[in-house]
């Protein structure tokens, strides 16, 4: 999970081209928000170029709600956490698969989205992974309603989004992976819950072999943010400073970077406590955020303790 995915950008235009069949897996890792994964990925259904398979992976049965009855859509039951959801889900792929798409469950793409990627691994072949391009996202809010979303995707202007952001770090909500780039690769299931900086450590893992990692402007789509099923802000504070940390001993990240994650979000955290946003649990995380930062001091590595907070 990552709020401010990205690095530099420059311009580059996505031609047309000749199209061969692309077999593309849409991955949805969810747990406890059925009703609304249920209304996302029925939107796939609009996509100008349909998914050849859907996979949600839950932590139980009730996770997919309505969506368990569908024959078109394949249900994987496995460890909780979004690291450990989606290696589930890429153990389970088929040989056949040649593009692997992950949204969030409260993604809302463009009809065009599926295509857009489609068009730019295909025309360029030195590129990994591609994110979409977030034209608003409710997590830095309230959360945004589906028609909102909606309305925000028809009214956005389609002119001039044929441009690419490269290098550009993999924003979870959204990305793209080309199958060959990333077998044999798995997300660190030590990042748990909701992963926290989880894209940025599987996308350097891609850039480490050689690919290349962009945004493209034309994949366009909505993140509603939605706040139900969110992690306690204790949980999600102490992610924020142990997370960066380990994953620039890991090679994953530029130690500017991870001064920009911890005092930025530290920062924040601190400011905003005295009058905190009625949807975010800043004293919680602050409250993470310093436990964090003792255990660095103490020299206690452990991502993985945000879970027993």
């Amino acid at each position: 999970m990552r709020p401010d995915a990205g690095s530099g950008a420059s311009s580059e235009t996505i031609r047309s081209d000749t199209r061969p069949a692309t077999n593309i897996c849409v991955i949805f890792a969810t747990r406890g928000r059925p009703a609304v994964v249920t209304e996302v990925v029925n939107t796939l259904q609009r996509q100008t170029l349909s998914p050849t398979s859907i996979i949600l992976s839950c932590v139980s049965a009730e996770d997919a709600g309505a969506l368990a009855d569908r024959p078109d859509i394949t249900v994987l039951i496995g460890k909780p956490g979004l690291a450990a959801q989606r290696n589930t889900a890429l153990r389970h792929l088929g040989e056949e698969v040649d593009l692997v798409v992950f949204f969030d469950d409260d993604f809302v793409p463009h009809p065009d989205w599926i295509d857009a990627i489609e068009k730019t691994f295909r025309i360029h072949r030195d590129v990994g992974v591609v994110t979409g391009h977030v034209i608003a996202d409710g997590i830095k809010g309230p959360g945004l309603s589906m028609a909102a979303a909606e309305q925000a995707i028809a009214q956005f202007p389609r002119h001039d989004l044929h441009w690419i952001r490269d290098p550009y770090s993999p924003y979870g909500c959204n990305m793209a992976f080309r199958r060959s780039a990333v077998s044999g690769l798995d997300f660190d299931e030590r990042l748990v819950l909701y992963g926290w900086l989880e894209d940025r450590d599987f996308g350097a893992a891609l850039t480490r072999r050689g690919w290349r990692s962009i945004m493209v402007g034309d994949a366009l789509g909505v993140h509603l943010g939605v706040k139900k099923g969110r992690v306690s802000g204790r949980r999600l504070g102490y992610s924020q400073v142990i997370n960066p940390i380990y994953l620039h001993r890991k090679g994953s990240m530029s130690l500017r970077l991870v001064a920009h994650h911890i005092f930025g979000n530290l920062a924040s955290n601190l400011v905003r406590s005295f009058a905190p946003e009625p949807y975010i649990d800043r004293f919680g995380r602050l409250c993470g955020n310093v436990l964090g930062m003792v255990d660095f001091l103490m020299g206690r590595m452990t991502p993985e303790k945000a879970e027993r907070l």
